[in-house]
């Protein structure tokens, strides 16, 4: 097999892949949205779901609360977030050090509610003693609407109190940490009853349904996911919410919304039994959350019940400090046991160049030098194969139709010539999985968003704005097919194909991220490199 008609298989086994992954999107049944105005500002009203405590399916009952008329705003070095004090639910979230725009100052949003979209974190209490139910929920006092984490200071709490007409004081703390995007959310009750109360606390996050953004070469994902004792992380879509709400009873877990390269997520306690549940409100409104177990305060006793919730990036080393498997949100699919390592050796070489295009560089070299031996073993297999071509055309001539014979003929010859026919495809269908894994891994990776290379390239997550990577590498492409002796038995229609390899690559290029095509690019100069070492030692030995 020759060598340019492998990289033409390996092309297009990554379109197909690419395409096939795209079309399951893109086709999937979609459930109808309609636009709905939400809560823009303090004055308007939000329909706000609470689980049941009664029931076994924790299927939310629908009522409204009238939002507060001035937030509380909390600040620290990685958050800038706003909290309604009817129901303490965070209803707004920047991530300062992440910007909406390279080069730009404002904060990329990640939780808010405007017009016609809607994204928040909810949380309560439910049960005897709760607080939270579909007939209202609590409006809780502040001591202050603006809240900043001071220089040298590791931690701040912001507490909101509420007392019920029982008696009993809810307090709702909130806990945010220096350079952290967790939030401890904890609940003190102080029972000041005779009487014993049972408390449930729920987190839920509420997101309205849109279609993803993702086309054919980011292929990302939107939407709600989920983790149990039994399943470490499931993807449930928007349309498979809308179809049928989720109900599983599990030790710890989480529930999340995903988008690329955020994530929000209500993480219990993991030694806790938990009631995974899913809803949609007016048709238009998904719902992801957890029900808590039972906990019982004695009369005169103070118990204290929270869990955390994370709104910021994919930051695996961050999200794998809150659960064991909340880093799996950064989903590199079927190739995930490759795409890990890869992804450690990119922050391994990134940790001392401290440049993620140089980083991805020696990752091609790396990969390149690994696979070496299997190339020169795949370079040496082709030209065996080319000098046995003529014996190959006398076996033809010789059996005509009998393929059986033919195939016996061959084998016999290949086993005295010492060649193996399939070794020209070893290293190719090696590479097509590192390619396919490095690609989930500069998708998936948060930390190449907004990263820049050098000169023209500010941004490896995106395409190259001149397209020169792309040209370039077509050029590489072209070099190479220029150093690999043709077949003289090749169709001339094929041979003439194998002339517009470039071109083909070069368009296809065009809409990769730069930092996939800066590896493929280095990966071809590698190739010429290594073609002319062997080449020149196959020279020696008498082959071509």
């Amino acid at each position: 097999m020759e060598s340019q008609r492998n990289i033409l298989l390996i092309a297009l086994l990554a379109v197909s892949f690419m395409i096939w992954q795209q079309w399951q999107t893109d086709k999937a049944p979609k459930p109808a949205v309609t636009e709905t105005t939400v809560t823009s500002s303090n004055q308007d009203t939000l329909q706000n779901d609470v689980p049941n405590a009664d029931s076994k399916a924790g299927v939310p009952e629908e009522h409204p609360v009238v939002a507060s008329k001035e937030l509380v705003r909390v600040k620290t070095d990685q958050l800038d977030v706003l909290i309604n004090p009817v129901g303490g639910d965070i209803v707004h979230a920047a991530l300062v050090a992440h910007k909406l725009e390279q080069g730009k100052d404002d904060p990329f949003v990640l939780l808010e509610q405007k017009p016609g979209f809607t994204y928040v974190a909810q949380s309560g209490l439910i049960g005897s003693g709760g607080i939270d139910s579909s007939a209202g929920r609590p409006t809780y006092t502040v001591a202050s609407t603006e809240f900043q984490m001071k220089d040298g200071n590791d931690t701040l709490q912001v507490p909101m109190t509420y007392t019920a007409p029982n008696g009993v004081k809810y307090t709702k703390i909130f806990t945010f940490r220096k350079g952290k995007f967790d939030i401890r959310v904890d609940y003190q009750i102080d029972n000041t009853t005779s009487a014993p109360l049972q408390v449930q606390m729920y987190g839920q996050i509420k997101q309205t349904i849109k279609p993803s953004d993702s086309h054919m070469m980011m292929p990302t994902y939107r939407g709600a996911a989920y983790s149990t004792a039994d399943t470490r992380y499931e993807k449930y879509k928007f349309d498979e919410i809308t179809e049928k709400d989720l109900h599983k009873e599990t030790q710890g877990g989480w529930v999340a919304m995903l988008q690329h390269y955020f994530v929000s997520a209500w993480v219990p306690p993991a030694d806790q039994s938990n009631l995974i549940y899913s809803s949609v409100s007016n048709g238009t409104m998904a719902n992801i959350g957890f029900r808590g177990q039972a906990d019982t305060v004695a009369p005169g006793k103070t118990a204290t019940v929270g869990a955390d919730f994370y709104v910021g990036p994919k930051d695996q080393a961050a999200l794998s400090e809150l659960s064991d498997t909340l880093n799996l949100v950064v989903d590199y699919g079927v190739l995930w046991w490759l795409a890990v390592p890869i992804y450690k050796l990119m922050m391994f070489f990134h940790s001392f160049v401290g440049n993620w295009g140089l980083a991805i560089i020696l990752i091609t070299f790396t990969v390149r030098g690994i696979l070496f031996p299997l190339t020169r073993a795949q370079y040496t297999s082709m030209a065996k194969m080319r000098n046995l071509q003529p014996k190959i055309q006398e076996l033809k001539d010789r059996f005509g139709d009998d393929r059986q014979k033919m195939g016996q003929a061959m084998m016999e010859m290949y086993k005295k010539e010492k060649v193996n026919p399939m070794g020209g495809c070893l290293p190719i269908m090696l590479q097509m999985p590192i390619f396919l894994a490095l690609y989930w891994v500069l998708l998936e990776s948060v930390e190449l968003r907004h990263a820049p290379f050098m000169l023209w390239i500010h941004d490896l997550s995106v395409q190259d704005p001149y397209y020169v990577l792309p040209i370039l590498n077509g050029v590489s492409m072209f070099i190479m097919q220029k150093l690999q002796p043709m077949s003289p038995t090749m169709d001339p229609m094929q041979a003439k194909m194998m002339q517009y390899m470039p071109v083909v690559f070069t368009v296809f290029f065009l809409w990769f991220p730069s930092g996939l095509v800066l590896y493929w690019l280095m990966g071809n100069i590698v190739a010429i490199i290594q073609q002319k070492i062997i080449y020149a030692g196959l020279e020696k030995k008498g082959l071509k």
